[in-house]
């Protein structure tokens, strides 16, 4: 198998909801909802750059794709996070503030690292877990 990642998919609750949060309130170019002459094939795509896209799918749906049933034990956000990196600490600031004007929930604040970067937490709608951060190690293209 070749590393290689093409979609991430986040299964939500509220598939209008999530499609609100992400096209709306982060600006995050979509179609919008699509599929939903199929039986558990309601779903959004998100382009985030060439090769990688980003799934927004009910969980109910997931769980009948997948066969599986949710954990009993429940979800935890520190489970998963994704992450969105940028070119400086003055970016962190607006990203988190952009999301918290979409109705995220702020879990961490940016704030300084010890690894010497710049970094804060989000939750989306569904409680999926983004960090924000500046790697004076990384550079970013757009």
């Amino acid at each position: 198998m070749k590393p290689r990642i093409t979609l991430i998919t986040l299964g939500v609750d509220n598939l209008e909801k999530s499609l609100a949060f992400y096209r709306n309130g982060l600006g995050l170019a979509t179609p919008g909802i699509i599929g939903e002459e199929f039986e558990n094939g309601a779903v959004v795509f998100i382009e985030l750059q060439p090769g990688l896209k980003l799934a927004l799918w009910p969980r109910a749906s997931l769980a009948h794709d997948t066969g599986l049933v949710p954990a009993e034990r429940g979800r935890s956000a520190a489970d998963f996070a994704l992450a969105h990196n940028v070119n400086s600490q003055q970016e962190v600031d607006v990203v988190m503030a952009q999301a918290s004007r979409a109705g995220a929930t702020i879990v961490r604040a940016a704030q300084h690292k010890n690894w010497g970067g710049y970094a804060g937490y989000f939750q989306d709608p569904d409680g999926h877990l983004w960090e924000v951060a500046w790697n004076p190690q990384f550079v970013i293209s757009d």
